[in-house]
């Protein structure tokens, strides 16, 4: 059987070629994919060429073997219908699978998640809001606390979100108005950044926010919001750099007030929550928030897996109104 992938194959450049899938084994199955969700974080510096080109694409995903030399496939966010079944996943199946772009797979069964009637586009986001929920543990107890969280890409506001129904007292930062916008029916307050510190001091009467949740991508963010943390304040990492340089005022602030930073990463389990956390749970509870948030009007673009290619450039560009892109298949 022969199906059709998407190859990164230089910096800002796609190719969709032939690849050969193999014949599903008794515990496999073959899925047809519906819709591939692309991502603004880790896959747009991959698109970019903005990824140490020795590094591992993901060790934790089966599907995403090799390193970042190109040419290679990525993605991770596949919805589809089931067109071979097992003993475990039904013919016909709606499901999720962790698999690059590619009009149809073979995977294990136990490698997809049967996702029922939840809708088939909004399901492609299952993995930003797993990441968006690991970043909400990382942040630790919230409630009745105010949290900075710049930057409003999905992972940004799903991750502002969680923190509100956590109990925190949130207040974002994005230079988009569409992202501000988008943050209404999430209950997330939002301001441009250069109204962030008058908005933050009044909030905190000027002792400054106990934590910074940093997921714009943009270094010059983390930089400017070590200045708007409290004493013994924390600015969370959620951002992935790539190799792009990161200067950070470590005087002033920083030094002074005793402040740390922080890293969160999806693709591990803090050692400190493995006695109660894992990946198979937490996946889970993504997979009920798939149904719980208001995730449709993220659902923004939608482009034929024909015009990838337009796809990748509008997310890199950043098209006006454009909060989630994926390909239709």
């Amino acid at each position: 059987m022969d199906a059709k992938a998407i190859f990164f194959v230089g910096p800002g450049r796609i190719e969709v070629a032939p690849v050969r899938l193999p014949e599903p084994g008794g515990r496999d199955v073959l899925v047809r994919t519906s819709y591939s969700g692309i991502s603004a974080g880790t896959e747009l510096l991959a698109y970019r060429g903005e990824i140490d080109q020795d590094l591992p694409v993901d060790e934790t995903i089966g599907a995403l073997g090799g390193t970042f030399s190109y040419p290679f496939r990525y993605g991770y966010s596949c919805v589809g219908r089931v067109e071979h079944g097992s003993d475990a996943v039904a013919e016909g199946d709606l499901v999720f699978a962790f698999h690059p772009h590619q009009d149809r797979f073979v995977v294990p069964a136990d490698d997809v998640i049967t996702l029922g009637s939840t809708q088939a586009r909004v399901a492609t986001l299952l993995p930003l809001v797993e990441t968006a929920l690991q970043l909400s543990r990382d942040a630790g107890p919230v409630d009745g606390e105010v949290v900075v969280v710049a930057g409003l890409g999905v992972v940004g506001l799903l991750t502002a979100a969680l923190l509100v129904r956590a109990g925190a007292r949130v207040l974002a930062s994005e230079p988009l108005e569409w992202r501000r916008e988008a943050a209404s029916p999430f209950a997330v307050p939002a301001v441009a950044p250069g109204d962030l510190h008058a908005e933050v001091s009044a909030l905190t009467q000027g002792r400054g926010a106990r934590l910074l949740v940093e997921a714009s991508g943009n270094p010059a963010a983390l930089a400017s919001g070590l200045a708007l943390l409290a004493h013994e304040g924390t600015a969370l990492v959620a951002s992935w750099y790539g190799v792009k340089p990161v200067l950070l005022p470590l005087g002033a602030e920083f030094h002074r007030r005793r402040l740390s930073i922080r890293s969160s990463q999806v693709s591990t389990i803090p050692a400190d929550q493995r006695s109660h956390w894992s990946v198979e749970r937490r996946r889970d509870a993504a997979r009920v928030l798939l149904d719980e948030l208001p995730l449709a009007a993220l659902t923004t673009h939608t482009f034929p897996f024909a015009d990838a290619a337009e796809a990748f450039t509008a997310v890199d560009r950043g098209a006006p109104g454009l909060i989630h892109a994926a390909l239709g298949y």
